[in-house]
């Protein structure tokens, strides 16, 4: 079991290999040719078997190597291939990478083509941008085949960062001392399954809309935690929030509606909150570029740069709420997120 911040954060050693954008798109194109995928099965290949197994050409391949040499993604030795040993070791969040390079490039032209109107015009922005056509929420109200298929793909990368974002916020927030977990937005229900791995006392209530919970429930049936771990669906704009958990968590949900909004739904956790329960919000921070150049794969986070609060507006909203013991916490992944948990009072 993860037992340290610093070793949950092990899988931000993929950003390592998406810094810039020429890089990430080799690596990807290695991915996509089967070039990665021959030299997991196979210590080191020649070039011969290398060039007939992904279908490229010596030109071709000579190129594409030369790239993924210089991003520390291969070697080559004797006329033979092979994974660079670091590469070798990030494959162990292979299925993080790939989301990733996936995410980052599917909203390259948002940001090369619209990103003056991002500036100028948000609203317009959000009428054109291909970030707000994967994240259309109203798709998760209705079953079609379209309608899975577009929920499906936004939820296969929420999943795969929550993986492993959960995994260090649960390091940082304990959760030994609850028994009834709500994971309100809680999309796949990632974060509840990660709950409940490192706690077995813990039982999970994951609400969402219809398609996630149905999607959501395909994906933690597998997992042996999966009997603890309910979904309820509803739409949180209308629908209360089931009573009786005594913690109600929001992880990166707040961020996606406007701060009216986001009080709202707080104000809902806080009446759905057992007395002495705890409510626990786990959202990225207000992004500070100042302190670095951004990577290829921050992209989708430059996006959403309008979103992002600092504690501030969270902290006031759940005082007045009446919420005791406020603490706000900074855990440093590949942004800083903030952990702020609160106690409702009992009688």
């Amino acid at each position: 079991m993860i037992t340290t911040a610093a070793a949950a954060a092990e899988y931000l050693v993929v950003d390592r290999y998406l810094e810039s954008l020429v890089g990430a798109r080799a690596l990807k194109t290695a991915f996509e040719t089967g070039l990665v995928d021959l030299l997991v099965q196979r210590r080191s290949a020649p070039l011969h078997l290398v060039e007939r197994a992904t279908g490229t050409d010596p030109q071709g391949l000579g190129f594409l190597l030369d790239l993924l040499e210089s991003a520390g993604v291969v070697e080559r030795a004797l006329g033979d291939v092979r994974l660079a040993p670091a590469f070798a070791g990030a494959l162990r969040f292979r299925d993080l990478l790939e989301v990733k390079l996936d995410y980052a490039g599917y909203l390259l032209d948002d940001f090369a083509d619209h990103f003056t109107t991002l500036i100028r015009e948000p609203q317009r922005f959000a009428g054109q941008a291909r970030l707000f056509e994967l994240f259309d929420y109203r798709r998760a109200l209705q079953a079609s085949p379209e309608n899975y298929a577009r929920t499906r793909a936004w939820m296969r990368l929420t999943s795969a960062l929550t993986r492993h974002e959960a995994r260090a916020a649960l390091v940082v927030a304990d959760l030994a001392a609850h028994r009834r977990l709500l994971d309100v937005g809680g999309n796949s229900g990632e974060f509840s399954l990660q709950a409940c791995k490192r706690h077995p006392g813990l039982q999970a209530t994951v609400f969402d809309l219809p398609l996630v919970c149905e999607i959501g429930l395909e994906h933690v049936l597998v997992e042996p935690e999966a009997p603890r771990i309910a979904f309820r669906s509803g739409d949180l704009r209308a629908d209360p929030l089931p009573p009786g958990h005594d913690i109600v968590v929001f992880k990166s949900m707040l961020h996606d509606w406007p701060l009216a909004e986001a009080e709202a739904f707080l104000a809902k956790a806080a009446q759905a909150l057992a007395p002495g329960g705890t409510l626990l919000i786990f959202e990225r921070s207000a992004i500070d570029v100042r302190r670095g150049l951004p990577r290829f794969a921050d992209l989708p986070l430059l996006l959403f740069f309008r979103s992002y609060r600092g504690p501030d507006a969270y902290v006031a909203a759940l005082q007045k709420l009446g919420l005791r013991e406020i603490e706000v916490r900074t855990v440093e992944l590949d942004s800083p997120f903030l952990l702020l948990t609160a106690r409702k009072p009992r009688p």
